[in-house]
């Protein structure tokens, strides 16, 4: 019942009497179980009744509540803010866009048409996705990279694949590339050769084609990984304190920092992919591989403590999930901004301003440690230990040691 959220007596009356009447009681019981803490939901409540009481003076009905909040967003991005002024505000708009999806999910007014996917414009983009994801098991976060990229292909070369020449090929990918840093330049050469090669495999073009497209120079470890250093970790898994979701936060930078996982394989952790009786975890990561990790006691007992305290009631397997509602599973780029976030409190100017960089500091403190490099990669899952190797850089005492002087000049 409406009385149980909104406290005001002449706002439920104004509710009650407006055009939301028939479902203003639904509606409330709707947002008060999607999460909604009970001083939002009185002030949406409140918010919806401005929004109702300018649709009857604007001469609106029930029947157009679409078109009636389109026409009260144009006239509040319109009108000039003024403080403590009666009437809609951005706040209604909110409430209205609520209370409409609420009402497509009753089908009493129909959902928005989805706008078609680069997969339903092209087709062929459509099927090369799904071939990358089930034959070479590239995530659907990659080939969004990849997508946009591709639809710049087609707007520069046409639908015609087969006639896709290797000068054309390689003038898109180096036009392309041309504004953008070295890492992008790569992505947009191993996107466009991915998708070469998918079309001679599937006989849309010669085989061996792929061959055209230029590779960008990347000399193996020739860069230094950046990280930080262990008091900065520790002073960033301590700055989660005195906020609501400090829980979440701290488990979540507890498993980048101690474990070195991925943003993305945070956000996909599942409840059981966690084995609290072997204290074990079973991670997927690149290639849909999955591996088994150690579950560390620290670790462990900080995801427990979210569990059992910080977790919202969410009927989805993830482990962790977003703190305002509507709740739903974090997203890789969620958990990008739970470390920026604690990056900022911490005062720390880091060298990566993401997840990835935790990761980083992770390989470098257990090698600082003692862990030999064969261990170090199989923590953070690499297929190569080249990939490893370039963690023996961050030992700067040890290097001054080996160093040599350069010819006829003293050591320093």
């Amino acid at each position: 019942m409406l009385e149980a959220h909104l406290s005001s007596s002449v706002t439920r009356r104004r509710l009650r009497e407006g055009l939301a009447a028939d479902h203003i009681d639904a509606f409330a019981s709707w947002l008060n179980l999607s999460g909604y803490r009970p001083l939002s939901v009185e002030g949406l409540l409140r918010s919806l009744a401005s929004w109702t009481d300018w649709m009857l003076a604007n001469g609106f009905s029930a029947r157009d509540f679409l078109r009636g909040l389109e026409a009260c967003t144009l006239a509040v991005h319109k009108a000039p803010r003024v403080r403590h002024q009666r009437g809609p505000n951005r706040h209604s708009i909110t409430a209205a866009a609520l209370f409409i999806r609420f009402l497509q999910q009753l089908g009493e007014l129909p959902l928005p048409p989805a706008p078609p996917c680069a997969g339903e414009l092209w087709p062929l983009l459509g099927e090369f996705r799904l071939w990358m994801h089930q034959h070479r098991g590239v995530t659907m976060s990659t080939l969004d990279t990849y997508q946009s990229i591709l639809v710049g292909l087609r707007e520069a070369l046409g639908d015609d694949v087969g006639a896709y020449s290797a000068e054309a090929l390689r003038t898109f990918v180096l036009e392309r590339a041309r504004p953008h840093g070295m890492h992008r330049a790569r992505t947009i050469a191993v996107a466009v050769r991915s998708f070469v090669c998918f079309l001679g495999v599937t006989g849309r073009c010669l085989p061996g084609r792929e061959h055209a497209i230029p590779r960008f120079a990347s000399w193996q470890l020739s860069s230094t990984p950046r990280f930080l250093t262990a008091d900065e970790v520790e002073r960033v898994i301590g700055s989660c304190t005195g906020y609501a979701f400090e829980l979440r936060d701290r488990a979540v930078l507890l498993l980048l920092s101690r474990l070195g996982l991925r943003a993305s394989e945070v956000a996909q952790l599942k409840l059981l992919d966690i084995d609290w009786q072997n204290g074990s975890m079973i991670v997927c990561g690149k290639g849909r591989r999955q591996e088994s990790l150690p579950l560390t006691q620290e670790v462990g007992d900080a995801i427990l403590l979210y569990l059992k305290r910080g977790r919202p009631s969410l009927k989805v397997p993830a482990v962790f999930a977003s703190v305002l509602a509507p709740f739903r599973p974090l997203t890789r780029a969620a958990v990008t901004q739970i470390v920026r976030g604690a990056l900022s409190r911490a005062g720390i100017s880091a060298p990566i301003n993401g997840a990835h960089v935790l990761r980083h500091s992770a390989a470098t403190s257990m090698l600082r440690q003692g862990a030999p490099m064969a261990g170090i990669g199989a923590v953070l899952r690499h297929r190569s230990p080249i990939t490893t190797v370039q963690y023996a850089k961050v030992d700067f005492g040890l290097l001054s040691e080996i160093a040599q002087p350069w010819p006829e000049v003293p050591s320093c």
